[in-house]
C-alpha cells in the first residue's frame, strides 16, 4: 500500500508540474488554472464510478485531491 501511495504522490507531483508549465505559457496563467480546475472538478463530478455501492466517498476524496493539487500552486511571480 505504501508503494501505491508513493506512486500516486509521484503522479500528483508530475501532473502539478505539467499544469504549472502549461499555465506559465498562457497569457493569463491564473485564469487558465481556474478554468482548468473547474473543468477537472466537473469531470470528477460526472464520471461514472462502477463497482461501488457508494461512489460519493470516492468522489469526495477526488474533489479534495483536486483542491490540494491546485492549492500547491502559487500565483505567478511579479517579475
Amino acid at each position: 500500500m505504501d508503494e501505491l501511495n508513493g506512486r500516486m504522490m509521484a503522479c500528483q507531483i508530475l501532473v502539478t508540474g505539467l499544469i504549472a508549465r502549461v499555465a506559465n505559457e498562457q497569457r493569463d496563467p491564473l485564469r487558465f488554472l481556474t478554468d482548468f480546475r473547474d473543468e477537472i472538478k466537473a469531470v470528477v463530478g460526472g464520471v461514472n464510478i462502477a463497482g461501488l455501492e457508494n461512489s460519493d466517498s470516492v468522489r469526495q476524496v477526488a474533489q479534495r485531491t483536486i483542491d490540494e493539487l491546485f492549492s500547491l500552486m502559487k500565483p505567478p511571480s511579479a517579475e
